[in-house]
């Protein structure tokens, strides 16, 4: 059952104003009431006037106040916390580079241009020039497509052609090693111990980015096999449920993470971009429904994934995903869904270092926070930033 009422956040912001309005209207006839025999008002307290939304200067900040916590000038890579000890998982690595293409694409400034070429060489010095073949380096499938799939977009900003030659090569890879060509499906891991979400819905997204990219039908055909697979092992058709993984002839493993509905949907958004096929869309839009009237509270407020782990950086894949959905169907709203998450996080961001937490109903914790756990709100900011502001 759905949790709770789920009240459109459209309908909050209306209630909010309506509220303020109210607010001010008491004040003016008190104030009306408080004049003094000489006619002269008396000074009523000013009201305190809190913005609603934060606006493109503040996702700026958001995105510079990342950068300045935990990125690494020598190593050209992100630290895993703000003690800057370490450098973060190989996989949130590419994700990070996908935020810093958000940025880029939103402000069009050439430092976060330079930051995306600056980002190819910090991950070509670190893991071993991009060999997909090293199989110290690269472990588990889906941390190499992960970097596929931006390695592709960086060349789709850049034309860079490196990128995409390190792009296709690492398909290829993923690709030769991961996939049944038996029972369909991509192996999550070398040793072929199940198939799960977070590689086949990657696959799909991945091989839908190199055929926008080189127009060969071969990537087309692998994404539509791939999803097929998917929806059929991994996704509740009548819900939007997306499932964790899926091992031998067992039942579909059911473990609610927002970057397997993410995913998701950016693969079936993907697919119904190039096909026109209708019901692509419908399944983006349902299990975007599911994340938010199932896995959300009932504001719509998305889950505080991530107990001090890697898991801090899932909602910063679903805000990407989720912005593509909103683009290519508007009348959903998700965009006002996506806005009132972003906008509470920065509301209860750490002051002095303008960082904030994957819990956002809570405030930013003052101590040792985890890039993973500040990067989901700086990803929605980027990718939501309210109408008309400045």
């Amino acid at each position: 059952m759905m949790k709770g009422f789920n009240l459109p956040p459209i309908v909050l912001v209306y209630k909010i104003r309506l509220l303020s309005l109210l607010i001010v209207f008491a004040s003016i006839h008190k104030a009306s009431l408080n004049k003094g025999s000489d006619n002269t008002e008396k000074t009523a307290p000013a009201l305190e006037v809190k913005r609603e939304f934060y606006n493109a200067a503040d996702a700026t900040s958001a995105f510079n106040a990342f950068n300045k916590a935990y990125y690494s000038q020598t190593d050209k890579l992100y630290y895993s916390n703000t003690e800057r000890k370490g450098i973060g998982a190989i996989w949130t690595q590419a994700i990070y580079w996908d935020m810093a293409m958000h940025i880029y694409e939103r402000t069009k400034d050439e430092a976060y241009y330079s930051l995306i070429t600056d980002l190819y060489e910090g991950g070509f010095n670190k893991y071993d020039g991009y060999n997909w073949n090293n199989t110290t380096t690269w472990f588990i499938y889906d941390d190499m497509m992960w970097w596929v799939i931006s390695l592709a977009r960086a060349y789709g900003i850049t034309k860079n052609e490196t990128y995409l030659t390190k792009a296709k090569a690492g398909f290829e890879r993923v690709w030769n090693g991961s996939y049944d060509a038996v029972k369909g499906g991509m192996f999550w891991d070398f040793k072929h111990s199940g198939k799960n979400a977070c590689i086949n819905y990657p696959t799909v997204i991945a091989a839908m980015r190199l055929y926008q990219i080189t127009k060969d039908q071969q990537y087309l055909e692998k994404a539509k096999a791939v999803y097929q697979w998917s929806r059929e092992n991994l996704f509740n058709e009548s819900n939007g449920r997306v499932a964790d993984h899926k091992i031998g002839d067992n039942r579909p493993g059911y473990e609610d993470y927002t970057y397997n509905q993410g995913t998701c949907i950016g693969a079936a958004v993907m697919l119904y971009e190039v096909t026109n096929n209708s019901k692509y869309l419908d399944d983006a839009n349902l299990a975007a429904r599911y994340t938010q009237q199932r896995m959300s509270d009932s504001q719509g407020i998305l889950p505080a994934e991530g107990d001090y782990n890697e898991q801090g950086v899932l909602k910063a894949i679903f805000a990407q995903y989720l912005a593509q959905l909103a683009r290519v169907y508007p009348k959903g709203k998700y965009d006002q869904w996506a806005i009132q998450n972003a906008n509470l996080a920065w509301n209860n961001r750490d002051l002095t270092r303008n960082i904030m937490h994957r819990n956002y109903k809570e405030a930013c914790p003052k101590g040792v926070v985890q890039s993973y756990e500040s990067s989901s709100a700086v990803a929605f900011m980027q990718l939501f930033v309210p109408y008309n502001s400045k």
